[in-house]
């Protein structure tokens, strides 16, 4: 049986989610408070309750587990996932067929607007992309280290039901913010579940994507198109 572990139970975690209950896959996730774990319950999806931050994770926690999908962020001492999962997840190495870490398009830096791909060369990179960087680059070498086939995620801005600027006009919380020559690429969440889902059906098409549409547009434009 195929079976997921969601490290951290977020906005795309939840787009995937259902496809793969849909062809009969088990599933874990990460929480924190048993309130969360009720909530994944209801999904039919297993909980597993870390209360401390740090605290290791149990081999045993991670048996039969076969794909892992990290998407929680960095901290100030690195990827919080690697830290207390790390070892467990290097017992099961050998039954891991995949391996993906949701990270962001803000690795790539500043561009000054110009067209990028996953092969362009960093530009300048500030502290939140930088802990982006050292993230995959930790979990690139767990996965070399461990012979884990691992995927890259560099999302760009993510919309979906309830989380868009549509739904932002009406709950009269959208702002025009104008920053001149600022553009950036977005991309729906079904299309992140569908790219995930691509990617582990061919495990060893890629390494390092760039999930984002092609129509790259001034932020405060997206809200007018909205209004």
């Amino acid at each position: 049986m195929t079976h997921m572990m969601f490290f951290g139970f977020g906005f795309c975690a939840a787009a995937l989610a259902p496809r793969l209950q849909a062809q009969n896959w088990q599933l874990s996730a990460s929480c924190r408070t048993p309130e969360k774990a009720a909530q994944l319950q209801a999904r039919n999806i297993r909980p597993i309750i870390w209360p401390e931050a740090g605290a290791l994770l149990s081999a045993d926690a991670l048996t039969g587990v076969s794909h892992a999908l990290i998407s929680a962020p960095p901290n100030e001492a690195g990827d919080p996932t690697l830290a207390s999962a790390g070892e467990a997840l290097a017992s099961i190495a050998g039954d891991l067929q995949w391996l993906g870490y949701l990270s962001t398009t803000g690795v790539y830096g500043d561009h000054g607007g110009a067209w990028i791909d996953e092969d362009t060369p960093a530009g300048t990179i500030g502290a939140r992309g930088q802990k982006r960087v050292d993230a995959e680059t930790q979990w690139r070498a767990f996965s070399e280290a461990h012979g884990v086939p691992s995927m890259y995620f560099r999302l760009a801005g993510i919309y979906g039901p309830g989380r868009n600027q549509l739904t932002s006009v009406v709950n009269q919380t959208a702002r025009r913010i104008d920053k001149p020559e600022q553009v950036f690429s977005r991309i729906h969440v079904e299309d992140i579940a569908t790219i995930l889902a691509a990617s582990m059906a061919r495990p060893d098409a890629g390494r390092a994507y760039s999930v984002c549409d092609d129509e790259p547009a001034p932020p405060q434009d997206v809200v007018a198109y909205a209004a």
